[in-house]
């Protein structure tokens, strides 16, 4: 491996063992000083979306030869992936363009040692078992990480794999498995619709025995993407209607050369800046058909937007003056709304005249975030009930997963601890829109993760930011 990506990973593991629950204690070395009051404008560039990058990097290793992912971010987490396949045998190399190329001929099994360094770092290790099991019979999984939003609970995964073969056996700081004979399609419904699930499924069947049915898939842009790049690698793949996905397996899979979707969430992240801050940001490489969803609600609270359709065009949003118009938002599965857009729409929404309703269907605990945005002057109350048009799998149980807004509200600066990576957007956004000087904590630990030249495009688009 090469000695600055080891350098990272080993730094990064380091980090998220000492995380706690609640986040991090304020490190006065990890901090962002925002003097609040600038309206956004400028122009900053999207490349592959990061929920995407990293599931695409994971299916290189189903393949027999070298493949090339284009316009990858640089961000942490595709660090981290790739740190955990040059563990594993396969060698990168990314260009200053940001091709990365990935070699998985000699696939290898790692330490368990030098895997659990990753231990905490991410969700993605879990992903792995389809592939490694196939190229190599076994797979090692550390404990995982992520965002502290609610439970993502690896049950289904592993339900899943021992479905399809697999023998999982349970260790202190991991899980083992092994594939003792080749893997068998499987029917399989989830439950919920969930991202994680579905592409567990997608990875580990297309080079299993048979056909694999699965019912009530999640449909989202990276999803289909990451179809895109399989079926490019040899994979046979229906996605019928009503959420079934039907894939057959093949006995090898090629290398692929793919350019991925653009990110909508970082999209939508500066949008809702631009809206809160009353300024204009023109979004290069972002699609409308991407945001269709978004830019309805956009247009609702009072945003304005222009889609340019041009090679190397993206969107135009701004705010076109006069008062915002408060909302009924409720998150979903695609084709609803993400929920990594509620958190950047409500500091939008508190500058709306009236009363706004968002309803979280898709994690319970994601508006932890709130707290923070109250002590800078926003009206925001909590609810366990339903607040939207349908009951939720939340409903009726103890989780505070619906908010009422009211607005608008002067926010003023404060000292804000980031607790995950969306958050800490939403975060940032109300900064810039504050009254005198904020200190964000947490911004490399966490934005670094999912937003590209985080500084530069601050810097770009005219924020009165400094590092102390």
């Amino acid at each position: 491996m090469k000695r600055p990506v080891l350098t990272y990973m080993l730094a990064l593991g380091s980090a998220f063992h000492s995380r706690t629950s609640e986040g991090c204690a304020l490190n006065d070395d990890d901090v962002l000083v925002v003097h609040g009051g600038t309206p956004l404008k400028g122009e900053i560039r999207v490349r592959g979306a990061k929920n995407l990058v990293s599931k695409a990097m994971v299916a290189a290793l189903l393949a027999d030869s070298p493949s090339t992912l284009f316009d990858v971010p640089a961000i942490s987490d595709v660090d981290i992936v790739r740190g955990l396949l040059e563990l594993h045998g396969v060698r990168t190399s990314i260009d200053k363009d940001r091709s990365l190329r990935m070699d998985p001929t000699n696939v290898v099994t790692a330490g368990v040692d030098e895997i659990n360094v990753h231990a905490g770092s991410s969700r993605i290790p879990i992903l792995l078992c389809g592939p490694l099991l196939h190229r190599l019979g076994s797979a090692y999984i550390p404990d995982l990480g992520g965002c502290n939003i609610g439970g993502r609970p690896i049950d289904f995964h592993i339900d899943a794999l021992r479905k399809f073969g697999a023998v999982v056996e349970k260790l202190p700081d991991g899980m083992h498995l092994t594939a003792p004979q080749r893997l068998q399609g499987i029917k399989y419904t989830l439950d919920y619709p969930s991202v994680g699930s579905t592409e567990q499924i997608l990875l580990t069947a297309v080079m299993a025995e048979g056909v694999t049915e699965l019912r009530n898939a999640a449909v989202e842009p990276e999803i289909i993407d990451l179809i895109c790049i399989l079926q490019k690698m040899g994979a046979i793949i229906k996605v019928n209607t009503d959420r079934v996905i039907e894939i057959e397996g093949v006995d090898r899979l090629s290398g692929y050369r793919h350019r991925p979707v653009p990110d909508r969430i970082e999209t939508g992240s500066w949008a809702a800046a631009a809206l809160a801050t009353h300024g204009e940001v023109f979004v290069r490489g972002a699609r409308q058909v991407d945001m269709m969803t978004f830019l309805n609600v956009y247009r609702t609270i009072g945003g304005a937007f222009d889609v340019d359709d041009s090679p190397g065009g993206g969107i135009r949003f701004w705010h076109p003056g006069g008062e915002l118009s408060p909302a009924a938002l409720e998150t979903d599965v695609h084709p609803g709304l993400m929920t990594d857009w509620q958190q950047p729409l409500v500091v939008a929404l508190t500058q709306a005249r009236g009363l706004s309703i968002v309803h979280e269907t898709v994690y319970e605990r994601r508006f932890g975030y709130t707290a923070e945005l109250r002590q800078m002057g926003a009206n925001i109350q909590l609810y366990r009930d339903c607040l939207g048009g349908t009951p939720c799998r939340w409903g009726r149980r103890n989780f505070l997963h619906s908010a009422v807004i009211a607005g608008p509200s002067k926010l003023h600066a404060a000292d804000l601890q980031i607790p995950d990576l969306r958050a800490g957007f939403s975060h940032l956004i109300a900064a810039l829109a504050a009254e005198g000087t904020s200190r964000v904590f947490g911004v490399d630990r966490f934005i670094t993760r999912g937003y590209e030249d985080f500084d530069a495009k601050l810097a770009g688009l005219g924020a009165n930011v400094e590092r102390p």
